[in-house]
């Protein structure tokens, strides 16, 4: 999340969250991802009191980081679930096997093995995520 939060203060696009941070999707459900990143207008129309809870919205980017002991396939669900609910552009970070899996609107799901970096593409425009530090 350092990275995307250097990145964010740099171009000033959105806000960025760490795992803290819970949002409750339009679906009902309370998630909070490992980090996420949401549209400055998008959340600038919610009020104060909404930014101080869980966030009533999906972020427009979010990750999930696989530890050790994590099973994958609920992982795959929430990212599935962060899709249906509006998110744009996710990835699930599978650091035992070095994988990724890369989560886009309308898209099949993009797998890269042992990437070293990540695009953030149109959804962070500028943003490239350095894999080193998390392999």
């Amino acid at each position: 999340s350092g990275q995307l939060w250097q990145w964010n203060r740099q171009t000033k696009l959105g806000v960025v969250f760490d795992s803290s941070t819970g949002f409750q999707l339009p679906n009902g459900a309370d998630r909070s991802p490992d980090a996420s990143w949401v549209k400055l207008e998008r959340w600038q129309t919610l009020t104060p009191k909404q930014q101080e809870g869980f966030a009533p919205l999906c972020p427009d980017f979010v990750v999930e980081l696989r530890s050790k002991s994590d099973n994958l396939e609920p992982l795959r669900e929430k990212m599935r679930e962060y899709m249906a609910n509006g998110a744009s552009l996710g990835w699930l970070i599978d650091r035992k096997n070095k994988k990724v899996e890369i989560y886009k609107q309308n898209q099949d799901v993009e797998i890269l093995n042992n990437p070293s970096t990540l695009s953030g593409e149109d959804v962070l425009p500028g943003f490239v995520l350095d894999l080193t530090d998390v392999w």
